[in-house]
């Protein structure tokens, strides 16, 4: 059986310095497929999607809700050549309803376990409408390493330098953030991968660099741990979320390879400050997340807030607009008090405005998020500042003889000068 797995495309924020990472889901997905499944892998945003590939069964994996009107538009010119199409992922989820127009089948919650049932239900001509376990998650066991031999490595590097590979090492949540809708995708329990299987799939990741996309690390101490005991021989560099709060903790992950980690900074507290000093002290890097929007933000906290960002020495910062995505707390809250303008999906990119702010109009705040990303990065660009983090982690790998070189000098272009700096033979 032939199946294609796409993933697709959506337009990238303007001005930002962008790039593609080998996407998660579809490769997770893939691997909870049957054995006898001959899987082709297209990722949209790299290469163009042949429509007269021959295949038994299209499945379009979505993140994003910027990806649905995309998405939506694959299955249809699919469908017109007589292919079955069948949805999954965070956005398929979030925009089920809408997703059902476009699909023969829409699959909600976790693949592993179910997708023999569902390929048996294609074979037999009965697919089901939707398949529809997102109270029902499967026993976490279950998920094996993913895909990753499905990915068309070329493709995935920015300017010459590979692109981090994405992995989890947990589900769920125990948190249940205003704008966040990961209780609602994967509930409220935190639920760890055994730390066997977690090591193993690490293990064989042949990249060294990767984004442990985790909500949060910071959920249990005791497991937060043993992982980070664990993974200290494995001698990786990894990007995740929150890190526990705490010294013994942060000297783990430091010495099992945390690179930097997404930090929110949500006020101008003293707390804020420290916290982004104890990352430092231990040699983890920070880029702030800050989400701008919020109803107990006046015009003036915004601007506070984004000048707080150049005293507290971030590595990098990503400014975001509060986005009211389908069931968070903050969509319905909006919905309810009609303050949402703009229903276009393809607008639902965290940098463009789609409801009536509180405190101040759109276009006001529209402005603001302009400001907070030209303010941040005006005397050091944003590539700049990437690039200071890439040379601190190559000078890492260097140190602990993990780095694979390939072209012997990093070159960085500041203000208009070639700066050169060897750090390696035959470089990054």
């Amino acid at each position: 059986m032939k199946l294609k797995l796409i993933y697709p495309k959506w337009g990238k924020l303007k001005g930002q310095t962008t790039f593609n990472l080998p996407p998660h889901g579809p490769v997770v997905f893939a691997a909870s497929l049957p054995g006898y499944v001959d899987v082709q892998f297209t990722d949209e945003n790299l290469e163009e999607i042949n429509f007269d590939d021959p295949c038994d069964l299209v499945a379009v994996s979505m993140m994003l809700s910027t990806q649905a009107k995309r998405g939506w538009a694959i299955a249809d010119e699919f469908r017109k050549r007589g292919k079955q199409v069948i949805f999954g992922g965070i956005s398929a989820m979030l925009h089920a309803e809408e997703t059902m127009a476009h699909a023969d089948s829409v699959f909600l919650g976790e693949s592993e376990g179910r997708m023999e049932q569902v390929l048996e239900d294609w074979k037999n001509g009965s697919l089901k409408k939707v398949y529809n376990f997102m109270l029902e998650h499967p026993p976490i066991e279950l998920v094996g390493p993913a895909r990753r031999d499905l990915y068309k490595r070329d493709l995935y590097n920015h300017k010459g330098v590979q692109m981090v590979d994405l992995f989890h090492a947990s589900r769920g949540c125990r948190f249940s953030c205003y704008p966040c809708a990961v209780s609602y995708l994967g509930g409220r329990n935190f639920r760890p991968r055994p730390i066997d299987k977690v090591i193993e799939e690490l293990d064989g990741i042949e990249n060294n660099r990767l984004f442990i996309v985790d909500n949060s690390l910071a959920q249990n101490k005791e497991w937060e741990r043993e992982l980070f005991r664990e993974m200290i021989p494995l001698k990786k560099k990894w990007i995740s979320h929150t890190i526990e709060d705490d010294p013994e903790i942060l000297d783990l992950a430091a010495q099992a390879g945390a690179w930097y980690v997404y930090q929110a900074v949500y006020d101008t507290s003293d707390y804020i400050k420290e916290r982004v000093k104890r990352y430092h002290d231990y040699g983890i890097g920070v880029e702030g997340t800050i989400l701008l929007g919020l109803d107990n933000q006046s015009e003036d906290d915004c601007k506070r807030l984004i000048d707080f960002l150049l005293e507290i020495n971030l590595d990098l910062a990503e400014f975001t607009v509060l986005t009211p995505f389908p069931h968070t707390k903050a969509y319905d809250d909006l919905l309810r008090q009609g303050r949402i303008f703009d229903h276009d999906w393809d607008h639902y990119n965290a940098g463009r405005i789609v409801f009536q702010p509180k405190q101040m109009s759109a276009e006001k705040l529209q402005d603001l998020y302009d400001y907070a990303w030209k303010s941040f990065y005006g005397e050091e660009s944003q590539e700049e500042k990437m690039f200071q983090l890439l040379f601190n982690v190559v000078s890492r790998e260097m140190d602990d003889g993990t780095y694979r070189p390939r072209n012997r000098k990093l070159i960085h272009r500041s203000f208009g000068k070639e700066v050169v700096r060897t750090v390696g033979t035959p470089g990054i």
